[in-house]
């Protein structure tokens, strides 16, 4: 492995909390003998050329530093490479990094594990989902899920977290089931009237939801939850369960594993990783080892 890595760094990811990680990483690595090189690009797409560039040039590693976006980016650079990927989570969602077992929020420890990994070459291969050509690493969200992602998108006020809140409130107003068709591993499709479609690679998504709770990252499946067609009612009492994974149990849940799901529903939007895809219908494969994780 060259001694060369590559910092990929978001300086605004966590308000501002992406700048800052690059420092503790960045010394971590050059303290267990390693040349740092730092990546910022001036738009999403900028970032992405440069990392694959970084990438393609042959680095020994590459360590992305902020949230949910820069970790996504990453993924499309070294997806399918023999590159490993080191993640300094300091955004607001961090499930990626949290379904790693990696620190969160705390970027002199990552940088520490990073750098221990790198040196005693301490990596695992780790499951991707993939649409199109696009990869994720934890949840492909449809429904009233990724309708709150749009409104929170479209929202200028407040910011964070509570912007989202606000959103889920607005929707949970209006919304009302849809029907999916959903086809797992070209079996026969099932029509159902559904409230959201999950499909999950890892376990969470916004920040700790446990939506697809048993999901497993090296299992070569994915764990697609189906909420039924809830009422409002029903849907606040199930929700707030999501944090913990229990909401799993409720009658109106369902869970099934898959290698490759379609999923379509009329005037619905996908999301993955926080980052939108496209209107449904969609179809996600589980790439069995698809990236090599640095990691504990």
């Amino acid at each position: 492995m060259t001694s060369e890595i590559t910092l990929f760094v978001n300086p605004t990811a966590g308000r501002g909390r992406g700048a800052h990680a690059a420092l503790p990483a960045a010394a971590a690595l050059r303290a267990a003998g390693f040349s740092v090189r730092t990546v910022i690009g001036e738009d999403a797409g900028d970032a992405l050329r440069r990392a694959r560039a970084a990438v393609d040039g042959g680095t020994g590693a590459l360590i992305a530093v902020g949230g949910a976006g820069i970790a996504s980016l990453a993924l499309q650079a070294v997806a399918g490479t023999r590159t490993p990927l080191g993640v300094i989570a300091v955004g607001t969602g961090n499930d990626f990094a949290r379904a790693l077992g990696l620190p969160v929020r705390e970027p002199a420890a990552a940088g520490a594990v990073v750098a221990a990994a790198l040196k005693e070459e301490r990596i695992r291969d780790v499951d991707l989902g993939q649409v199109g050509a696009t990869w994720f690493g934890t949840v492909l969200a449809s429904g009233f899920d990724s309708r709150v992602n749009d409104r929170g998108n479209r929202m200028r006020w407040p910011s964070g977290r509570v912007k989202y809140d606000l959103a889920m409130l607005a929707e949970l107003a209006a919304f009302k089931p849809v029907p999916y068709r959903i086809t797992l591993d070209d079996g026969q499709a099932r029509e159902v009237e559904a409230t959201l479609v999950a499909i999950g690679n890892g376990p969470s998504y916004g920040g700790g939801m446990k939506i697809c709770a048993g999901a497993d990252m090296s299992d070569g499946l994915f764990d697609v939850t189906v909420v039924g067609d809830c009422s409002r009612t029903t849907l606040l009492k199930v929700f707030p369960r999501v944090y913990k994974g229990t909401h799993l149990d409720h009658p109106k849940v369902t869970v099934h594993r898959a290698a490759k799901v379609e999923i379509a529903a009329p005037g619905t939007t996908g999301y993955a990783d926080g980052e939108r895809l496209g209107e449904l219908p969609l179809t996600a494969r589980c790439v069995p080892g698809a990236v090599r994780i640095l990691g504990p």
